[in-house]
């Protein structure tokens, strides 16, 4: 019954799409072991390098002395410990919010939330560039999908304007887009949302960490602990009553074992970090502006899916590991390199990335 796979590999392979896994050996700051080899990585989304912080591993290693790893329930059943209820209300502060909830996992957090939010009496608006989680979220929620071009907020305005039929509107949209690296302008989409009555929710998983992030009139704040705080999991931010109804009716937070308390321990220790001092958030965005960037993802576009894989591994073989991004992560010819900072890059490192990819960059803007 499974024949159909070999055929399938074989188109994606011919394609240049298909994915194989590198096995990282040995993590120490900004470089990894791979084979033997050592390379610097420029593809982690450990921005402020908290992953490997010394009071983030040793509070994890606390957790697990107190607690042992996994939950052994759901949140609902017996899974909820005092440290998960200690990063909620972490969270919540950190965000200026009232209330925060933590899922499994930032995909999971999104799923959650948007499918409690709407059902098919109402519609979602999105960005076209969305992240996966959030395209996959709202075909669950059966609400009608209405999409904008990226960035357009013209278009967004159109839409709004013919979609006054529907019993909820949710607008949904990346803050920082994972491939792009742009940025969404939330004032201009909140005061779009109170002119038209929409509800509006922002996935802020690549700028958690990088200040507070979420802008005013936003209803429903994600962001995950996995990126800039090291760890593993997701979160919602919002009003206790907003928390207090996904706890009711989130189904990817009432059906799965509460996230491990090592990993609660974590984050709560990274948020701490970051609260103590402003020198890693500074050095991150040194490194940036090294690049004249204007958040930690930089993109690089090749086009060709086969091109962007051949001057992926040619730059692996110098010694830096750089991510190659290809469909369906992006469109159909937009397959690229996808670069990202962190303040674990020393001005070293950067030197070094961007004497690779100079050339590559003056060959690509050649007619």
């Amino acid at each position: 019954m499974l024949e159909f796979i070999e055929g399938e590999l074989t188109a994606i392979k011919e394609a240049g799409l298909f994915r194989e896994l590198k096995t990282i050996e040995k993590i120490s700051g900004a470089k990894v072991t791979i084979a033997g080899k050592e390379y610097l990585n420029f593809c982690s989304n450990n921005y402020l390098g908290l992953a490997g912080h010394p009071k983030v591993k040793a509070k994890a290693i606390e957790a697990i002395n107190e607690f042992g790893f996994g939950a052994g329930a759901s949140r609902l059943i017996c899974g909820n410990t005092t440290i998960h209820e200690k990063l909620e209300a972490k969270l919540a502060k950190f965000k200026n919010r009232e209330a925060a909830i933590v899922f499994t996992t930032g995909y999971m957090a999104n799923l959650g939330t948007i499918t409690a939010l709407v059902d098919e009496n109402d519609t979602i608006i999105i960005d076209r560039l969305n992240h996966a989680s959030i395209i996959d979220a709202c075909k669950l929620s059966k609400a009608k999908l209405q999409v904008y071009p990226h960035l357009d907020m013209k278009a967004l305005e159109n839409i709004l304007q013919k979609s006054g039929m529907y019993k909820k509107r949710l607008i949904v949209t990346d803050h920082v887009f994972s491939m792009d690296g742009d940025i969404a302008p939330l004032d201009q989409i909140a005061q779009l949302a109170k002119k038209y009555q929409a509800i509006t929710m922002i996935d802020d998983a690549h700028m958690v960490g990088k200040g507070r992030g979420a802008g005013e009139g936003i209803d429903v704040v994600m962001g995950t602990l996995s990126k800039a705080l090291g760890s593993l999991g997701g979160f919602v931010c919002g009003s206790q009553k907003l928390i207090n109804y996904l706890r009711n009716k989130a189904r990817s937070f009432i059906y799965t074992t509460a996230l491990p308390m090592a990993a609660c321990a974590a984050a709560i220790a990274a948020l701490e970090v970051i609260e103590e001092g402003p020198e890693r958030l500074k050095t991150l965005w040194e490194n940036i502006k090294y690049f004249n960037a204007e958040t930690p993802i930089i993109p690089i576009i090749i086009g060709d899916a086969t091109k962007t894989m051949e001057i992926a591994q040619k730059i692996f073989e110098q010694g830096i590991l750089v991510s190659a991004i290809r469909p369906p992560t992006v469109p159909k010819g937009q397959s690229r390199l996808r670069i990202t900072i962190s303040a674990m890059h020393s001005k070293e490192d950067l030197a070094c990335l961007a004497s690779l990819l100079q050339p590559l960059i003056l060959t690509l803007e050649k007619p």
